[in-house]
C-alpha cells in the first residue's frame, strides 16, 4: 500500500500558509525547508510543517488537497489549531 500526504506549511503562527500533497512527506518537507524547490514556499519562506493528513490512495489525497485549497483562511487556521494549537514544526517528529 502506498502512502500519500496532504500537508500545510506556515511561515509562522498565523502567517503565510502553503498546502501541498506528496508521497514522501519527510523528503518533500526537507526540500521546502532547504529551498531546493523554486516557487511559493521559497519566495515567502513558508517552511514549518504545522499539519498533515495520511491517505492510502492518491485520489483521496488529491481531492483533499483541492478541498483544503478552496477553504477560507480561518477554516485552515481552525484545522491547524485543533491538532497543533502551538503551531509546532512537526518535521522533527517525522
Amino acid at each position: 500500500m502506498k502512502n500519500y500526504y496532504v500537508y500545510i506549511l506556515a511561515s509562522k503562527k498565523n502567517g503565510t500558509l502553503y498546502i501541498g500533497m506528496t508521497n514522501n512527506l519527510a523528503e518533500r518537507i526537507y526540500q521546502h525547508k532547504t529551498d531546493i524547490i523554486e516557487g511559493f514556499s521559497k519566495k515567502y519562506q513558508v517552511h514549518n510543517l504545522v499539519y498533515f493528513e495520511h491517505f492510502g490512495d492518491v485520489s483521496s489525497a488529491i481531492n483533499r488537497e483541492k478541498q483544503l485549497k478552496k477553504w477560507n483562511r480561518q477554516w485552515k487556521i481552525n484545522l491547524i489549531e485543533k491538532e497543533n494549537p502551538r503551531w509546532n514544526d512537526l518535521f522533527e517528529y517525522l
